[in-house]
Order: structure tokens, then sequence, then C-alpha cells
């Protein structure tokens, strides 16, 4: 049987990741980690929830030296909450492992001067958005030139209109030998071949899914849509649901007429302030909230446990927004389901999502 070890991965991360219960590699990580360790460039794709974040921070956090006080890797993210979140695991994995560096993360609507003091510990691993981290470096408050790594984390987003520009100017900012890890759920044609031009790096290529959601539907009036969640809510065991808003609802217009209906729920929108995205999410993840409302960006690689129900309030546009969005639940070999609500007129473009997906859809049994 494959084991952290065996792909390379010092003993105290594998004992680290023993104590959080995971102990077998999954199909990305078995691929991916010995390819990043031999000091590769990669572009890594694999489905929501198969572990992709420690696919590329086992390799990096294994390669810094703790001797050396400098920034060594830099790990770039679409959104604040993502970097957040990634910067919390890989303080985690260095703790548990008992190493002494820094893991910093650097992200726009934060506090510069703050963010200037922590620079001043010299942490090894920076993560965070590229126009902060760019602004960092322009003030002379961030080093890149020892930078060994680079890790671009839903690279597709991140090679999209509003962030490219600023992604380009951050890599040029890097060491030419440094070595470049690209990850994503959902990769199209254009973003890989964007990443071949800018860093020639193989493809490895993870299709093994959960496998652990179901996939329903339910039939109901477009105006009736926010009322059926809040009945769905209550008659079904909602620990921790996701409802997907898309063009027709809006996010917080949502949230108000299900708060009204005694429902316990949060938002998470990208206009918001980062505090308010923050408490959202500390209110979903430590059960205070049952629903949490977002949109498809707002909730772009995030990894929030135990999200037993994914709701389309509104039905997605295409292949990768369904599976984004169903990736949520059924994390980590979990079990969980996925229900889209949909009008008569709306059946044909679910019925066509479902076959191109070859997944099998299920009328939601009435209680």
């Amino acid at each position: 049987m494959t084991t952290f070890t065996s792909l390379g991965v010092p003993e105290s991360f594998a004992a680290a990741l023993e104590k959080r219960g995971i102990t077998v590699p999954t199909e990305i990580q078995a691929a991916f980690i010995p390819a990043a360790c031999a000091g590769e460039n990669l572009i890594g794709t694999a489905p929501t929830g198969t572990g992709k974040t420690l696919a590329y921070l086992l390799p990096l956090l294994t390669r810094i030296d703790p001797a050396e006080r400098t920034a060594q890797a830099l790990i770039l993210a679409p959104t604040h909450e993502l970097a957040m979140q990634i910067a919390t695991v890989a303080r985690e994995l260095v703790q548990a492992a008992g190493l002494a560096f820094g893991v910093q993360a650097l992200i726009g609507g934060a506090n510069v001067k703050r963010q200037i003091e922590a620079l001043k510990k010299k942490p090894a691993v920076i993560v965070g958005s590229a126009p902060r981290i760019a602004e960092m470096h322009r003030l002379g408050k961030l080093k890149l030139a020892g930078v060994k790594l680079l890790v671009l984390d839903e690279f597709d987003h991140l090679f999209g209109k509003q962030q490219l520009d600023e992604v380009r100017a951050v890599v040029r900012l890097l060491p030419p030998e440094r070595q470049a890890l690209l990850l994503s759920a959902t990769a199209g044609t254009a973003a890989v071949r964007m990443a071949e031009s800018l860093f020639a790096p193989r493809l490895i290529r993870a299709e093994s899914t959960n496998g652990g959601y179901e996939n329903y539907y339910h039939i109901v009036s477009f105006r009736d849509k926010i009322k059926a969640v809040q009945k769905l809510t209550r008659r079904l065991p909602v620990r921790r649901g996701l409802v997907f808003v898309g063009r027709s609802f809006d996010a917080a217009h949502a949230l108000e007429k299900l708060r009204y209906e005694g429902i316990k729920a949060v938002a998470l929108l990208g206009q918001e302030r980062r505090d308010q995205r923050r408490a959202a999410l500390d209110a979903i993840r430590a059960g205070r909230a049952e629903l949490l409302i977002s949109t498809d960006l707002a909730a772009r690689g995030l990894d929030i446990e135990n999200v037993d129900y994914v709701i389309h309030l509104d039905l997605p546009e295409d292949v990768r927004t369904y599976r984004h969005r169903a990736g949520r639940t059924a994390r980590a070999g979990k079990a969980g389901a996925v229900i889209s609500l949909v009008d008569e007129k709306e059946m044909d473009k679910l019925k066509a999502l479902a076959a191109r997906m070859e997944i099998e859809l299920s009328r939601l049994p009435r209680a």
C-alpha cells in the first residue's frame, strides 16, 4: 500500500497527517508528490475534495531550509479566503511537525502595517494575492530573490482577465530557475495552454472523484425557490449546507428572506468587507449557521468540512460550475447530496448537464 513516507514525505509530516486521520494518499497526491519533490514543473488537475492542497504543500514544506532567513516559497491564490485557508493548513503542518519557520498571508484589505511587522520575522512561506505581494516587494519589505518554489492554486482563475497581468508581474520578480506547481479542479484547455507557455510544466491528471454525493432535482416554480430552500432545510437533516446563487437571485435578498423564516443563514459575497466574509465562514464552520449562501467566485477553492448538502438556487451555467459546486460536499470520502432547484423550463438544461457529466439524476423523495 502506498504511504506518504513511500512518496518521499518526511516522517515528521506523515506523523502530523496521521494525527489528523490522513494516512493514505489520494490519487493526485500519489502522482504529484514524488514529481514535485524531484523538482519538476507540474500542472495537477483533480476533482475538488481530492487533496490538491496537501499535494503541493507537502513537497513545498519539505524544501524549506529553516536556516535561510528569507522567503523560499510563494503561493498565489485567486481569493483572499482561499489564501487564508492555505496559510492556516500550512501553519498547522509546520507546527505539528515541530519545524521552526514561519508562514505569512499577504492579502489585500488587511492591515498593511501589521503585515510589514510580520515580514520582519522573515517567514519562509508567503501565501497571498498577487497585488499585495507586488506592493510589499515595491515597498522593499518583501525580498523574493530566494524563492525556489512558486505555486499557483486554482491557476485557471489566476489566468483570468482580472488577474493575469498581476500574476505575470509577480512571476517576473522571481528567480528564473524557480520550480512552478500549478493546480486546479476545473482548468480548461486555454488555461492549460497558458500554463504551458509560461512554465513548460508536465501535466498530471487525476480523474477519480469522491463519488460520495447523490445528485437530486426538486421541481418548484421560480418564485418559490427561496421558500423551497427554507422548507428543505427544515425537512432534511441539514447540518452544514451551501446554497449557490448565480445571475437570477440576489444573495443578500435570499439571505434576508431565509433569516425572516427563522433559518440560521449567512452569506459569502465578493463585495463585502474581508472581516464580514471571515465572520460568515467562521459561523458555518463552527455550526452557528445552517446555510451559507454564496456566489461561485466567493466559494472558489474553499474547504469547509462536513458540508452535507449543496443546493443550486440558480442552476449552474456549465459542467465545470456544477462540478465546482458539487465538490464542496462529500469531501475526504464523506457522504453528501447535491440538490438542483428547477422549474419545468429548466429541466432540459439540467438533463443536458447530467448527460455530459454522465451522472444519474434522481427526483428528491417527498417527505
